[in-house]
């Protein structure tokens, strides 16, 4: 079984690091090149998931961790989201959680969400996914009457008006 290796070309700098690496490489192998494949979500997504995250934990009032808050997004906005728009998702997440008998309680799935069982959600999102999810948390948390930080130069606000 070979190991898949996959690189991401950005700008410049990366295709040089790319066409690097391919020279070093022991022949025979195999290459895959798409055109316009991006990360699965950005850096600048999560530094601002977490900083939220800490963010809603400083202004609770109901005794919510960071840790909770995070369980929390992830069953009520990102579940919800990959279960619509990742099939191979929402079948996993529908046989092994939602449609197990015994059913897991609400508390259960929360556990699920949290350290250490830490249930894949967000780390298998798009950036386009990612920005959904985050725009759900950021209304969620501002109808709370949460105040969260706006950065201005994140490049995942598209269309928004904070």
């Amino acid at each position: 079984m070979s190991k898949k290796i996959k690189r991401w070309v950005k700008n410049e700098g990366d295709r040089e690091l790319l066409l690097s690496f391919v020279k070093n490489m022991d022949a025979p192998f195999t290459v895959d090149i798409e055109k316009g494949i991006r990360e699965k979500r950005s850096t600048d997504q999560n530094r601002l998931q977490r900083l939220w995250i800490n963010e809603a934990a400083e202004q609770d009032t109901i005794g919510m961790t960071a840790e909770d808050y995070r369980a929390y997004c992830k069953l009520h906005f990102g579940v919800p989201l990959l279960r619509n728009e990742n099939e191979t998702f929402a079948e996993l997440y529908d046989s092994k959680v939602r449609d197990r008998v015994p059913p897991f309680s609400y508390e259960q799935k929360l556990e699920f969400m949290a350290i250490p069982w830490d249930m894949h959600v967000t780390r298998l999102m798009t950036i386009k996914q990612h920005d959904k999810y985050l725009n759900m948390m950021h209304d969620h948390f501002t109808n709370l009457g949460m105040i969260l930080t706006i950065p201005n130069d994140i490049d995942w606000v598209q269309g928004r008006d904070y």
